[in-house]
């Protein structure tokens, strides 16, 4: 049992190395809050962390028999080694390509623009025509303002475009603009809390009572929603200098 245990717990402390490296890369680079809950990125996590360090040493301690021939032994263990680089594979191929690339501020509303939110054209368009403000490989997320172009017949077309399932204004680079440079455009979109219809009336008294726990007002046009792919977040700013004062979950 001894030896058992002995092989179980390398692999274990293998996998946990392996595993922190690549998702404590991703976390710092990409996935900070709110990144990891609008993109719902738990759920790929969650499959990778039972299969690499749940799954593969519990089948180590089955299969580690001392009484196994060395290279049988290797040759079971190669196999559940195997199968967990597939899974962490799978996992950074599927977080590299979801991660964060802009906190959008488009309209009236801010939005989570993933990676593959990009088509590639699109990239190369805007590292052409607005190199300081498209994507890289290498790009952290970034606060942004994705207003329509002042040619009212390409707004018009992007907006045709986009009711058909085409893409939005916050997929097309070239014409992102500073954060900075649209805060005024955003102050006349903020909101109070009560008054967001993307959020079910029990979530708006939720949101409420937790910006009162924060010493925030709820009664104050402070407040815009922030939508990732399937979540969103209330972002609380403050109306003077149109800092970001808290992103609150409504769940």
């Amino acid at each position: 049992m001894r030896f058992r245990l002995k092989a179980c717990g390398l692999h274990l402390s293998g996998s946990a190395i392996a595993l922190s490296l690549v998702l404590g890369a991703l976390w710092l680079g990409w996935y900070q809050w709110p990144g990891w809950y609008l993109t719902s990125a738990l759920h790929v996590v969650a499959i990778v962390v039972m299969v690499d360090l749940v799954l593969g040493p519990i089948l180590t301690l089955i299969v580690a028999n001392p009484g196994k021939r060395r290279a049988e032994l290797a040759r079971d263990i190669g196999v559940i080694v195997a199968v967990q680089l597939v899974a962490l594979g799978y996992g950074a191929h599927t977080l590299w390509g979801g991660r964060p690339l802009y906190y959008a501020f488009s309209v009236d509303r801010l939005e989570l623009v993933q990676a593959s939110d990009l088509k590639s054209e699109n990239i190369a368009y805007g590292r052409r025509a607005n190199a300081s403000l498209a994507p890289f490989w290498y790009s952290r997320p970034r606060w942004i303002w994705a207003p329509l172009p002042d040619d009212p017949q390409e707004a018009e077309k992007i907006v045709a475009a986009m009711l058909v399932g085409g893409p939005d204004v916050i997929q097309m680079p070239r014409y992102f603009r500073p954060w900075d440079s649209g805060l005024a455009q955003l102050r006349k979109h903020l909101v109070k809390v009560d008054e967001l219809s993307f959020f079910a009336p029990g979530e708006r008294r939720s949101l409420a009572r937790r910006m009162a726990e924060r010493g925030l007002a709820a009664d104050q046009a402070n407040a815009m929603v922030m939508s990732g792919r399937s979540r969103r977040v209330l972002a609380v700013f403050d109306p003077g200098t149109m800092q970001i004062r808290a992103l609150i979950r409504a769940d």
